[in-house]
């Protein structure tokens, strides 16, 4: 295809992409997008506007459909990877929408921009995330041709890339894999599972997220995240789009 160069692929129209909140249009007392979603990804605290954390959002739409003055909208946008955590909290004024994750600096930039060898940790994943990565190595995506590749082992990577829902039983393997990665070192969280627990969060034998075990420098939010959107975060994290 010819994304970034020319026009990005359309998102199914199922998809809806990422989510915009205007919480002035809430209606007072109303919490019915809260009562409909299922990982607490929305609140509206006593006298607060509603916020809602996209890192823990698993973009089913209840909420959409059960606002009664639109305040939660689909955006059809597949653009949604951050650099920070915090930065996927909507709702406050200006806090309406993303804002999207800035380029490496200009060291790592010039490190890692021409090559980026990856190691993929699925820490307790369904396999969507997981899938959705695969796709950006097939001939229509061809991950490579970006410099971006997948390797066997940490030790020939530059950082890893998790998705799953960060299970105790795979904690000592992802701090292992960690420290086997040679630094400077990046980390890639992709989807809800990989940043906040997913459908799991909260569970006893969840850790909600890779950032519990080790510094995070690029969240993709999504359940799963559309191939698309992980594509886009790469390239905004190696400064390889406007």
């Amino acid at each position: 295809m010819a994304y970034p160069a020319g026009p990005p692929p359309g998102l199914p129209d199922r998809h809806g992409g990422a989510l915009r909140v205007e919480a002035a249009k809430c209606a007072e007392g109303c919490a019915a997008c809260g009562a409909v979603c299922p990982t607490q990804a929305i609140t509206r605290p006593t006298g607060n506007p509603v916020a809602l954390d996209l890192g823990k959002c698993l973009f089913c739409a209840a909420c959409v459909e059960a606002c009664p003055t639109q305040a939660i909208t689909q955006t059809n946008d597949h653009r949604m990877a951050v650099r920070r955590r915090e930065d996927l909290q909507l709702g406050k004024p200006g806090e309406e929408e993303l804002r999207l994750a800035a380029a490496l600096d200009e060291k790592l930039k010039k490190l890692f921009g021409r090559s980026l060898r990856l190691r993929q940790v699925s820490a307790g994943g369904c396999n969507a995330c997981e899938a959705d990565v695969n796709v950006l190595g097939t001939i229509g995506w061809d991950l490579g041709r970006f410099g971006v590749q997948f390797v066997a082992s940490p030790r020939h990577a530059d950082g890893l890339l998790i998705t799953g829902a960060m299970s105790r039983n795979m904690e000592l393997a992802l701090k292992k894999t960690y420290a086997a990665v040679p630094a400077p070192k990046l980390v890639i969280a992709v989807g809800a599972c990989a940043i906040a627990g997913g459908p799991f969060t909260s569970h006893p034998q969840i850790l909600n997220g890779a950032s519990s075990l080790v510094p995070v420098d690029l969240f993709i939010p999504g359940c799963p995240p559309h191939p698309l959107t992980i594509l886009d975060g790469l390239l905004r994290l190696l400064g390889k789009l406007d």
